[in-house]
């Protein structure tokens, strides 16, 4: 589980860095980079049990 976070979570980076450069998306790049965040999270917390 904490695995298929952490893949997640790096997409969701590559995504947000890519829609910040190439293209313009408004509000949908910072979510996509909470989303992320929450991802990295939540894996840590899966790691401490």
């Amino acid at each position: 589980m904490r695995r298929i976070l952490y893949i997640v979570a790096v997409i969701l980076v590559i995504g947000w860095l890519l829609g910040l450069t190439v293209g313009n998306y408004g509000n949908i790049i910072h979510i996509l980079l909470v989303l992320a965040v929450i991802s990295l999270l939540l894996s840590f917390l899966d790691k401490s049990t």
